[in-house]
């Protein structure tokens, strides 16, 4: 691939968002670590960054905050960007004791580590290092300012290339459209449809306003001690099968993010019955009942989208609309000790149907961004710090590529993603990869001492589902 020349950018605004992530003490960073099946090879990934990533204006622009002693505009300031500075290879003993364990921890440091804001605010560090799941591991970290998770994840992936043709972009599955779809056009369907869509429109944010607005913290099991700072010191990953979820997500006619929702709720229960010594009598339901938990679930905002389109963006002069555009909703886990285990999906479905039949999404967006215009940025991170000390639980799941991919010559086994930043003791990112499913947690460990077990709860609970699914079938045969 031969080298393009770089394209300097003018200068533009810093986006609200932007400027809320560049506040001192809102250092937000998107963590992405990429498998590869072999050695990684530094020159290529250079050398394949330089005729993709840094065309992206954003990539090749140094990040002015206007907050230093000359007060000037808010503001990104193109650069020419010397792409080796960015791809950093440590030095890796290769028989080292643990390489799972030594990879969490490097992952951990370099997320906490302040970047340097003097060059463009990302960078690779790809490790020469032999994992459970890897030959060698390339981990992404970029400042959120750059732009939200999804559209960061997105633009990864179109620097990547299906393994069986290296000249297409990846594809993803996209969901089946419902053969009643006509029915829409009715015009009682669509007069109901409105009336349901206003309703829990108006009782989803109320509910969101009034949990928001609380004068006082909801004090969780999944919080710290009261007064203490909750910030993420930990990161790790799980890979288990997406065939074990199709089969409970086809069983109970569910969509698989029905499925993983119902897996974090059963784990969560577990983790929280066992850690708090509750077996499952009426008593130790009543002890879990008692917490009200919330979880944060974002949403992306931008109308769908061919990978086409995103690789377009580090085109030059492509118009592409980039930038911080998610929404949330505020969702209470139900966290309870089932003898159903089937239940867990049941509720999430349940509740995550309302929510996506409501505005709430939309409505998060528009009240973030009101509160930036008309009541300045001190305002606005108090609305996002008075969101986050009100929830225990960021959750978010990213559908992947459905074919293998690789990333400028370096076939990819696994992709997995995570944030630090925020003020949360922990964050639940779930990514898909073929035939695979990425579970990553990013956790303090003074809220969840224990993440591995957490993370062996989550896809116990899975078996579980999948086995009950599996013993239904069998006693329909014998019947």
């Amino acid at each position: 691939m031969a080298a393009a020349k770089q394209v300097i950018p003018s200068e533009e605004p810093l986006s609200p968002f932007s400027r809320l992530f560049s506040l001192p003490g809102q250092d937000c960073f998107n963590i992405i670590t990429m498998g590869c099946k072999t050695e990684g090879n530094a020159h290529a990934i250079v050398e394949g960054l330089k005729n993709t990533l840094i065309n992206h204006p954003r990539f090749s622009s140094i990040l002015e905050t206007g907050l230093g002693e000359h007060k000037v505009k808010a503001k990104w300031i193109p650069t020419t960007v010397r792409v080796e500075d960015h791809v950093i290879v440590p030095d890796i003993d290769p028989n080292i004791e643990n390489p799972d364990q030594f990879l969490e921890d490097y992952t951990t440091n370099m997320a906490l580590s302040p970047m340097d804001k003097s060059k463009p605010l990302w960078e690779f560090h790809l490790l020469q290092l032999k994992t459970s799941y890897a030959g060698s591991v390339a981990v992404a970290r970029f400042h959120h300012s750059l732009g939200d998770g999804m559209s960061l994840m997105s633009l990864l992936l179109a620097c990547t290339r299906k393994t069986c043709d290296l000249e297409a972009l990846p594809t993803f599955v996209v969901p089946k459209k419902s053969n009643e779809r006509h029915i829409c056009w009715s015009l009682i369907a669509w007069f109901w449809f409105i009336v349901r869509l206003l309703f829990h429109t108006c009782v989803e944010v109320f509910k969101s306003m009034v949990i928001v607005c609380s004068t006082r913290d909801n004090a969780t099991p999944l919080k710290g001690k009261p007064g203490t700072t909750i910030s993420v010191n930990k990161f790790m990953h799980r890979i288990f099968s997406l065939d074990d979820v199709k089969v409970v997500k086809n069983a109970m006619n569910m969509t698989v993010n029905d499925v993983l929702l119902g897996v974090v709720q059963a784990g969560l229960s577990r983790y929280l019955s066992q850690r708090f010594d509750l077996n499952k009598t009426s008593k130790s339901r009543k002890i879990l009942e008692k917490n009200s938990i919330y979880g944060v679930v974002f949403f992306n905002l931008r109308p769908n989208r061919n990978i086409e389109d995103l690789a377009k963006m580090m085109e030059k002069g492509s118009k592409s609309r980039w930038g911080n555009s998610i929404g949330y909703v505020l969702f209470p886990l139900w966290i309870r000790l089932e003898e159903d285990t089937f239940e867990y999906i049941r509720r999430a479905k349940i509740t995550m149907d309302r929510k996506k039949l409501s505005l709430e999404p939309i409505f998060s967006f528009a009240l973030l961004k009101f509160t930036m215009k008309v009541l300045g940025l001190k305002a606005l991170k108090n609305l996002v710090n008075s969101i986050f000390s009100r929830t225990s639980v960021i959750f978010t799941n990213v559908v992947g590529p459905d074919e293998e991919i690789s990333f400028f010559d370096h076939e990819i086994s696994y992709i997995a993603a995570s944030s630090c930043g925020v003020p949360q003791g922990l964050t639940i990112h779930i990514q898909s990869y073929v035939k695979k499913v990425i579970i990553n947690l990013a956790v303090d460990l003074n809220v969840i001492p224990d993440p591995h077990h957490l993370c062996d709860l989550f896809i116990d609970s899975l078996n579980s589902m999948k086995s009950a699914v599996l013993e239904m079938g069998s006693q329909k045969m014998e019947v």
